[in-house]
């Protein structure tokens, strides 16, 4: 039996509460309604003041994001919104990739933590060795990872 017109219902013209996730990998202990913002000590580099606070689209990078942090909490990944303008991410966009691949982005203005991806599968132990190893070479050849 086929459903006439009025019987049929779309999501096209509505809104969707999802319209966009974006992740924010950490070691950080946060609870939903918490903020992430700038002035607190980043968890990359040589542990500046950091100047501006980064998230992404994609879950993959905020994966890489929990696993290159410093410390020896456990690593998270959070659901985060925006309360201000973000802007390409510098580090990962144009002076590096064409384009912004991963959909990373930085801001000056906190993000809220609205909720934590509980279950997510971390890269492979070669992969992590490999970035890490990476980003070590970068270091002793005096370029900073993290442009502010």
């Amino acid at each position: 039996m086929e459903k006439s017109n009025s019987e049929i219902r779309s999501n096209e013209h509505s809104p969707s509460p999802f319209a966009q996730t974006f992740f924010h990998g950490t070691k950080a202990d946060l609870k939903i309604g918490d903020f992430i913002e700038i002035g607190i000590s980043s968890n990359y580099g040589q542990k500046k003041k950091a100047k501006h606070i980064y998230l992404t689209a994609t879950l993959d990078a905020a994966i890489w994001g929990a696993e290159l942090a410093l410390g020896e909490e456990r690593e998270r990944i959070y659901l985060v919104e925006p309360t201000g303008p973000i802007e390409d991410d510098p580090n990962l966009t144009d002076k590096k990739y064409p384009g912004n691949p991963t959909k990373s982005y930085r801001s000056e203005h906190p993000f809220k933590v609205v909720g934590e991806v509980a279950i997510w599968q971390g890269h492979s132990p070669e992969q992590l060795k490999a970035m890490k190893d990476g980003l070590a070479k970068l270091k002793e050849q005096g370029t900073e990872t993290i442009e502010e």
